[in-house]
Formats: structure tokens, sequence, C-alpha cells
């Protein structure tokens, strides 16, 4: 298309784009005053397209605060544009207000009976991962498709990190814990059978509800057991995964696992640090040879509070770089769950759990690596052994 404008869209487009809505759709519609709305607010881009000054289309994203996600809210084309590959366009110009905004997934609905629609988001490699009954105005389902829309940049490796897939909904720790051993020795092969060894060896027994989830000094010392290195770093002193037990018998467990852990720490002196955990330490560590493993909460990926494991995999100066073993089933790939990116600004508000924002995180290395570890890491002194 000759000509053909893309911007953010301006008050003075509003008669424009309230009248293109009119035009376009019969039920459902943006109001004049949600339009004003969505150009003015800064939690949204609305992009639209223009050809010698007529409005001949438009894309809304939503930009969801405290998330990794973006939502394409809205898309118009007119009539007379159709065919010309203008939805592809604007298409590509929400990816890009939403790449610009650090966020790393969009999401959008489409109708079921929309098929033009449907094969321009699947040929832009947009993945079907649920429905929505009765979603519109007139009852028709919607179909609910998302995109990874940005991936790590491999010249950035620092290290090529396995990737493995937990085989039980609670076994992310002895998986990120295996992920991090065969990246330090690649000769090393997981198996089921070490994951649920190395969950009996680490884990708290009880958590708020069903199976228990791994310790740090739980997976420390599995670490320490199959000769590696390893040092915790942990925000409070108290027994951890606690606050949300309401059954005292359950709690009295906890505590008592927890107290054996610092015991066993204490013995095979390994250095545990009551402090924050912070990105400057994790990378620090990266580059010196070890492999972070970060517990971290699940809100901002799948709207669930719930502690989980994962591995530092690579970083650079915007975003930190996960390998997750838990694929959100429908919605992940395994590739998707490789070098996750994570923008700084977002990290620390979800590597923290529970009311008291519990931060912890182990470091996994190589025998020796803590002797040769730079002395100056923040926070040395502050050990419990």
């Amino acid at each position: 298309m000759n000509d053909l404008q893309l911007r953010p869209a301006t008050l003075d487009d509003l008669d424009a784009l309230h009248a293109l809505e009119t035009r376009t759709f019969d039920s459902d519609r943006l109001s004049r005053r949600s339009l004003r709305r969505w150009i003015t607010t800064p939690h949204s881009a609305l992009i639209v397209a223009l050809q010698h000054g007529a409005l001949l289309g438009y894309a809304l994203v939503i930009l969801h605060r405290g998330t990794s996600l973006a939502r394409l809210y809205s898309i118009a084309v007119s009539s007379e544009a159709r065919g010309l590959g203008l939805g592809r366009k604007l298409m590509n110009a929400a990816e890009q207000a939403a790449l610009a905004a650090d966020r790393i997934y969009l999401r959008l609905e489409v109708r079921k009976d929309n098929p033009a629609a449907i094969q321009l988001y699947e040929s832009l490699n947009y993945q079907r991962f649920g429905e929505y009954r009765n979603y519109y105005e007139d009852h028709q389902d919607a179909i609910r498709y998302q995109k990874q829309i940005r991936h790590f940049d491999a010249r950035l490796w620092q290290r090529p990190i396995p990737w493995y897939r937990q085989t039980t909904e609670f076994t992310c720790g002895p998986a990120s814990l295996m992920m991090a051993m065969q990246a330090l020795e690649p000769a090393r092969k997981p198996s089921r059978r070490e994951e649920l060894r190395l969950w009996r060896e680490s884990t708290t027994i009880f958590m708020t509800s069903g199976h228990g989830g791994c310790h740090p000094l739980g997976l420390a010392l599995a670490a320490v057991a199959r000769g590696f290195d390893a040092e915790v770093w942990i925000s409070r002193r108290e027994p951890l995964f606690i606050d949300s037990v309401r059954n005292d018998e359950k709690k009295h467990v906890i505590e008592l696992v927890h107290k054996d852990f610092v015991h066993q720490a204490r013995e095979q002196r390994i250095p545990v640090h009551y402090r924050e955990v912070t990105q400057p330490l994790l990378t620090d560590a990266y580059q010196n040879g070890a492999v972070p493993i970060i517990l971290i909460s699940t809100w901002q990926m799948d709207g669930r509070r719930a502690p989980h494991w994962v591995v530092l995999s690579a970083y650079d100066d915007n975003f930190l770089y996960l390998h997750d073993s838990d694929p959100e089933q429908g919605i992940q790939t395994e590739l998707d769950c490789q070098y996750l990116p994570v923008a700084r600004a977002d990290f620390d508000r979800m590597a923290r759990f529970g009311r008291d924002r519990l931060r912890t995180a182990v470091l996994i290395g190589p025998k020796g690596w803590r002797r040769r570890r730079v002395r100056s890491t923040p926070g040395n002194a502050d050990k419990s052994s």
C-alpha cells in the first residue's frame, strides 16, 4: 500500500475512529468515550493506519500493568482496504508496541465465526490455547490465542543451559537443579528417577496445600552430595513457607524440617547468607561460573500465587532470562520456556513469595568454585556457617 502511515492515535483521530468502529462492527463496539480513554491512557497503544489522510484501520493494545502480558483488545480495517495486507501490518505494529513496553506475550480473542482473522493470526504464529463461551454480545464464542513476541538473542549466550521438563506438578526444584548440574557437567544425564530422588531429599513435606515444595537448603545439600559447590541466599531466618499454613501439625513438621536442613548445612559447611537476593548478586555469580536457581512467584506468569523454582540461563542489560521447567498447558511450547525473558524492572516483583516477600536463591557451582569465587560478593560476612 503506497503512502500508508502507521502512527499512534491522537484526539484529532477520534471522529474518524468512532466512524470506523460504527461501520465495522454490529455489536461489541467501542464507544466514543472508550476510544477517547484509550487514546489518552499510558497503559495502551492505539495505532492508526492512514492513507492520504483517510483512516483505514486501527489496532488497540492493552498493556497490563505488573505482568509480562499485552492484549490485542480490538483491531479494525475499513472495507475498502480489506485484502491489501493492512491487517498484517497492523498486527506487526501492535507487536512492536508491546515489545517497546517490554512485554513478552501478546494475547487476543477472535470470533469463532471469523475464519479470515483466524487464518491471519495463525499465519503469524499465534498459538490457540482456549475458548470463551458466549463471549460476545451476540453469544458467539471466542477463540483465545497467544504469541511470545520477545525471544532470546543467541548471540548473547554466556553459556548453554540444558532444559528439562518436570514430570510432576511439584518437582520444579529438582528439575531446576538437574538443569544447573548438567550445565556444569554436560556428561550428566537427567532422569525421572533422579528428579524424584532429589525431591525426596529436599522437600519441606508440606506446603499451603498438597505436596511439599523444595527448601533452598535441601536443594543445596542435594547438590553438595553430588559433588558440586553450593551457596544459599535467604532473606529471612525463620522457617520458610509456613505463613499460609493453617494446620498446626503441618506447621510443626515444616519447622522441624527447616531446623534439620539448617543443621545439615552447618555440618556440610554450606555458606548461607541471610540477605536479600539482588540482580547483581545473581549475574555476578553467573559470570563467575555458577548457575543460580531462583524461587519466584508465578503470579506474573499465570495468575497463581505459587512458589516456583527456575534457573537463570542468561542476562543482558534489559532482561534476565530463565529456564522454566513447567510449560503452561496449551499455551507454551518447550521452546517458550527456554531463555524466557523477564524485564529487569519486573524481576524483583517476580522473585519474591508470600506475605513476608521471601527472596531466596541457590548458587550451584563446580567443585572448588567457592574457593575461586570473587571475595567481594556483598554480604559474605553474614553466614550461618
